[in-house]
């Protein structure tokens, strides 16, 4: 029983330590710590096997995904592909539209295997100036952000480079178009959810008479917009994009990483090929891309990496007994199972990769279909992954100024909420034999 409490605790002291601005690193061994000392486990052993087994598991199995990820990022946004595909949306779709122009453009990065973390500064000075003169309140910025790249873009539609859709594939060999018409319907599900719900809080804020109120880092001489003649042409711009999906559609009948990892080398080099003259320091841009995949790369480890001391321990039984003892379909129980996890560690990726490693097998021996459970664990694992003390959202909302109190509610909404709306559709439709 201390034990299962001292798990408890463990996650509880996870969340206040993001709260107080800890680096997930230090906090993560804290964690772990008290993990071992209330199940009465070895210390070293516990650290030097368990957390360093999960730290180097990760590492080993997904650097190249990193790597290459903000490689291909760091190009697309120093050629101003990134930009211009923006801009291109924003004349489609008019400001008056910001939240869709926001939403849309956030999703298309993404999912063409920009990294998430490029977007968000490259999105948000966009977003900052749209807001700003459609006079809407900067809180409904993290929502749009959020949904775009967090939601349907990350976990659901086929082929998406998102290392949440790709750590089944690498522990079960699915593709990562694993069932395809279960990812398309949870894509529309939490799209058409989330952008009626954040245009319902615009509303909202306009009868409540709240405004755009800058943060103490905007700066608008700076974030103004660019004159798009001075951008590459959109259409080419979209070509990196293009090249990124077709090749993991392609190349679907080969291990998902090494296919996600050519697809994204072939957008790097198109981009650099295409758009050499307007990457001013290609060697400043490669030594930045390489940076930039190192911090979140380690976050996730080191999470993984207390989610395997927590796997070590006696008490993690209980979790497991728990899961599948729930009075629910396989696949149900799994997506259950896959959101303790991520609420366990306040990172999809992390919970996914726990799950799928400890229960994973247990679950393909129910005789379920890999690829129904790929897709329902991957949806699944957006979901309490987003909790407050979760790493990305209090990166999203450190870079656009915004307060969890200010920011959170929508950010919430369409990041908790609706994933598990989404997974619990997808369920009822893979019971009815749809995948």
């Amino acid at each position: 029983m201390l034990g299962v409490i001292g798990v408890l605790i463990s996650i509880a002291l996870v969340i206040f330590l993001a709260f107080k601005g800890w680096s997930i690193i230090p906090a993560s061994l804290l964690c772990s710590l008290v993990v071992i000392l209330t199940n009465n486990a070895e210390i070293w052993s516990s650290i030097s096997g368990s957390y360093a087994d999960g730290f180097k598991y990760f590492i080993g199995a997904f650097f190249l995904i990193f790597f290459f990820g903000s490689l291909f990022g760091k190009a697309m946004g120093d050629s101003g592909c990134a930009n211009s595909i923006s801009y291109k949306l924003l004349n489609t779709f008019g400001a008056k539209r910001a939240l869709l122009v926001v939403i849309l453009s956030t999703a298309t990065l993404t999912y063409g295997g920009v990294n998430v973390f490029v977007v968000v500064f490259t999105i948000y000075p966009i977003a900052a100036v749209l807001f700003k003169e459609a006079d809407l309140p900067k809180r409904l910025i993290v929502g749009a952000l959020a949904l775009g790249a967090g939601t349907f873009s990350m976990t659901a539609l086929p082929g998406t480079p998102a290392i949440q859709n790709l750590i089944p594939a690498q522990v079960i060999g699915t593709p990562a178009t694993a069932a395809p018409v279960l990812g398309i319907v949870a894509s529309v599900i939490m799209f058409a959810l989330g952008y009626w719900y954040l245009s319902w809080q615009s509303r909202v804020a306009e009868r409540n008479d709240e405004h755009f109120v800058p943060g103490p880092n905007d700066d608008f001489e700076r974030m103004s917009l660019v004159d798009p003649s001075l951008l590459p042409d959109w259409r080419l711009a979209f070509l990196p994009l293009v090249c990124v999906i077709g090749l993991i559609v392609i190349l679907k009948n080969i291990n998902p990483i090494y296919a996600v990892t050519i697809a994204l080398i072939a957008g790097t080099a198109l981009t650099n090929v295409l758009f050499w003259k307007r990457i001013s320091d290609p060697l400043k841009t490669l030594n930045e891309g390489v940076s930039q995949s190192v911090m979140p790369l380690l976050n996730t480890a080191a999470i993984v990496g207390f989610g395997f001391v927590v796997k070590g321990v006696v008490a993690f039984q209980a979790f497991v007994d728990f899961a599948l003892s729930l009075p629910l379909p396989p696949l149900a129980s799994a997506a259950c199972a896959v959101n303790i996890m991520a609420g366990i560690t306040g990172s999809a990726s992390g919970g996914l990769t726990i799950f799928m490693k400890t229960m994973g097998p247990k679950y393909m021996e129910m005789g379920i279909d890999p690829e129904v459970l790929h897709r329902i664990c991957s949806v699944a694992s957006g979901g309490l992954d987003s909790l407050p003390h979760s790493g990305a959202v209090i990166t999203l909302l450190m870079v656009m100024g915004v307060t969890h109190k200010e920011g959170y509610k929508d950010l919430g909404v369409v990041t908790v909420l609706f994933p598990l709306v989404a997974t619990v559709a997808i369920i009822l439709l893979a019971l009815m034999g749809i995948r």
